[in-house]
């Protein structure tokens, strides 16, 4: 249970503070091991809130980079069916669906240093344009802001109106992205401002500052890499909540050990984890949901990793790696 001893009193000791069930979901960003929020955690949910229920407040303490906007959608519903009030704490950072999930919730708690993020969704997909000089199958992600943002300089800036030459410019996007990836594009815009006005009627907010939220986070941030620290969150209009002195300290500990377990500050890299050996055994922790009645469920990489030497005549042999990934998904450690 690495990490998990420490952090089930942290836990124990929110619910004290704020009167709740807590539960903590963590998608590292460690990078070379990133992960992000994805559909088959809506299960591991299940298992911890049946035993959280029944609860009338939830504190879901989130740090994430993002990810898949339907999972995001189901987990917020799915956490608001096991409770009357719903929760969101960030300690550090919970961006693009994490903002999503926060929108959803009665208040959002951010400490100091915390952020959310613009809420414009990437497309990543078979049909997506492939990675200059990667793998075959390296895809770059298609941003749906970004597409409209092309669109309105063609149309805005350059002034192109007339149907012809749109058609023209179409033509040569659709040559860059598949037409079948651009017509979900167009989908997941409209679709993302839906949910992001049904996720808000839970913080009480009036219609107008609802639409000027939802079009700050949509496009008008200027780019989806926008930080939004607490006070700007606040100037929005989201119920925004400062920590106590004392309170802060508690979660800051909390992702202190977090940090540890799934080892965010170090970057991931093969030369690093053989340190000089030729072969070694990894086990890498790479995201989390944990409460303190059910334990932790970690998402782990596990296998084999080790130095070969690639001999080709007439040249000088190279060293490569070969990595023998065993195990890699959800399990749970305590």
């Amino acid at each position: 249970m690495p990490g998990f001893d420490k952090r089930r009193p942290i836990l124990k000791s929110i619910e004290k503070e704020r009167n709740s069930k807590a539960l903590l979901y963590v998608t590292g960003d460690r990078p070379g091991m990133e992960t992000q929020i994805s559909p088959e955690i809506i299960d591991l949910f299940v298992d911890h809130l049946d035993d959280l229920w029944p609860a009338k407040r939830i504190s879901l303490i989130l740090y994430t980079p993002g990810g898949n906007t339907a999972a995001a959608w189901r987990l917020v519903n799915l956490l608001r069916t096991f409770c009357d009030d719903l929760e969101v704490i960030v300690p550090s950072k919970a961006l693009s669906a994490g903002t999503l999930i926060s929108l959803g919730a009665n208040r959002i708690l951010m400490t100091k240093q915390a952020s959310l993020g613009p809420i414009d969704p990437s497309l990543n997909g078979p049909l997506n344009p492939a990675v200059p000089g990667g793998a075959p199958n390296h895809k770059a992600p298609v941003s749906v802001e970004a597409v409209q943002g092309f669109l309105d300089v063609v149309q805005e800036q350059l002034g192109v109106k007339d149907p012809a030459s749109l058609a023209v410019v179409w033509n040569h996007l659709s040559e860059k992205i598949h037409p079948l990836v651009l017509g979900q594009i167009f989908r997941s815009r409209s679709q993302i401002r839906t949910l992001a006005k049904r996720l808000l009627i839970h913080q009480g907010i009036d219609d107008e500052k609802k639409e000027g939220i939802i079009s700050f986070l949509c496009s008008e941030s200027g780019s989806h890499d926008h930080s939004i620290n607490r006070r700007e969150a606040r100037s929005m209009g989201l119920k925004i909540e400062n920590p106590s002195d004392q309170f802060y300290g508690t979660l800051k500990k909390l992702h202190h050990s977090v940090a540890e377990t799934l080892m965010l500050r170090s970057p991931y890299s093969p030369d690093t984890e053989l340190a000089g050996q030729n072969q070694k055994r990894y086990v890498l922790r790479r995201a989390m949901i944990e409460s303190v009645k059910h334990g932790s469920h970690q998402f782990i990489s596990e296998g084999d990793i080790r130095k070969l030497t690639l001999n080709v005549p007439g040249q000088v042999p190279q060293i490569g790696i070969q990595d023998t990934r065993e195990f890699e998904g959800w399990r749970k450690e305590a």
